[in-house]
């Protein structure tokens, strides 16, 4: 018995579902968004497309890959419902420590001199990644952030899901979600709505969410001084995540940094153009 098909047989599906219905799946998946599911993925991408089979009315799984073989807003919603969205605030704090003790002040300086300043979270999932960044750089005394935030800053984020990218807009989240932000940012940036915690319109302001899919052309003008691009190559093949990176390091001003996820590493041609200057956290040099 195949690993896939011990997986149906201790389930239970109530769905038609075969080897071949996954790896058609699994083969779309990779061409529109560049994520690999290996055979161990098969029960996950049953449980997250099985509703939107029953919404399109679909009654098995070959029917569902045929519907979305040829209808781009459907295949979408799939691609969509099987994207991972983990994150938190202050996720990997020793990114956010580097970026408040060597990057900050460094890009106050520079506001001060009347230039700009770009930061870009590349998959941002629902916001939680460029507030946390946002915060930092705005700093713990209010009256400081509000004068810095008189300058030339703008932030984007960008993710493969509208609906993360709408939670990340709204600004809005349970207390629960919060306790990972320190104190002094939560006191100076945050305020209570009810059960829920939202991030000030001030800090909401700064950021642009954009729906992307890193794989397409990217309708960005410009280069960054921050890119945080957090847990989003593991799910990638070795020459997706190549292209990614240089296309990312063309994107990245001289002298930028280049903030990556703690299992990631830089590959390519492009690694030689990095200084690596802490843990998954780099510096364009050239």
């Amino acid at each position: 018995m195949t690993q896939f098909d011990a997986q149906i047989a201790s389930s239970g599906t109530e769905l038609p579902y075969t080897k071949a219905d996954f790896q058609a799946i699994a083969k779309m998946v990779h061409a529109h968004a560049g994520i690999c599911l290996p055979d161990g993925k098969a029960m996950l991408v049953y449980s997250r497309l099985s509703k939107l089979l029953r919404e399109t009315g679909q009654r098995s799984f070959a029917d569902y890959v045929e519907l979305i073989t040829h209808d781009a807003a459907e295949r979408a919603r799939a691609i969509e419902a099987l994207t991972t969205n983990h994150t938190k605030f202050f996720r990997e704090d020793h990114h956010f420590n580097h970026f408040e003790q060597e990057v900050r002040p460094e890009m106050v300086a520079r506001l001060k001199r009347g230039e700009r300043i770009r930061m870009w979270s590349s998959a941002s999932s629902s916001g939680e990644e460029i507030y946390s960044l946002a915060m930092v750089l705005l700093g713990t005394d209010r009256r400081e952030g509000k004068q810095l935030l008189q300058n030339d800053i703008a932030l984007l984020a960008t993710d493969l899901s509208q609906n993360v990218l709408n939670v990340g807009e709204a600004g809005v989240y349970p207390t629960s979600a919060t306790t990972d932000i320190p104190r002094r940012y939560f006191d100076c940036w945050t305020e209570k709505v009810g059960d829920d915690v939202r991030i000030l319109k001030e800090v909401r302001d700064l950021v642009r969410f954009r729906k992307l899919n890193l794989l397409n052309p990217w309708p960005i003008k410009g280069q960054f001084n921050v890119i945080f691009c957090r847990n989003v190559m593991i799910y990638f093949d070795e020459p997706t995540k190549e292209t990614l990176l240089s296309r990312l390091t063309e994107q990245l001003a001289p002298g930028g940094h280049l903030y990556i996820g703690h299992s990631e590493r830089l590959i390519g041609d492009c690694a030689a153009r990095y200084a690596s200057i802490g843990q998954t956290i780099y510096r364009k040099i050239r």
